[in-house]
């Protein structure tokens, strides 16, 4: 039941990762720039750089929950030793590590994606807010 719930929480995320890559755009100020006519093509090159610069939301968040869900067990089970049930010590750890780890990587994803798109903009001289 609580791989089953780690699972599906990792399956929504990874398709909310997704989403926010393809649905962000930031906001420029065209007030003052001297390339105001390629604004909206600068935008569509610079989603596509920020994709790649961020890399497979899916590997990236995969990553996360596997280090998440290893470094959990591996505390879970000293916890769990101490109380006298190593064996569900690791198996609560690895659940909340695993999903903390997901989530982290899931909003690390994100902001990689968000950043470059940013810099990308500035770097063909616009102004982002």
């Amino acid at each position: 039941m609580l791989l089953r719930t780690l699972l599906l929480s990792g399956v929504a995320l990874i398709f909310s990762g997704c989403a926010n890559q393809s649905g962000w755009t930031p906001t420029v100020d065209p007030y003052g720039d001297p390339n105001v006519a390629n604004i909206a093509r600068d935008q569509i090159d610079c989603r596509v750089l920020a994709k790649q610069a961020a890399g497979n939301p899916a590997t990236e968040i995969a990553k996360g929950t596997l280090i998440g869900g290893a470094t959990g067990a591996a505390g879970g089970a000293a916890v769990g030793a101490v109380t006298g049930s190593p064996g569900v010590g690791a198996a609560v750890g690895a659940a909340a590590g695993g999903i903390g780890g997901l989530i982290e990587q899931s909003f690390g994803v994100n902001n990689q994606y968000k950043q470059a798109f940013i810099n990308c903009m500035r770097g063909r001289g616009h102004n982002v807010l």
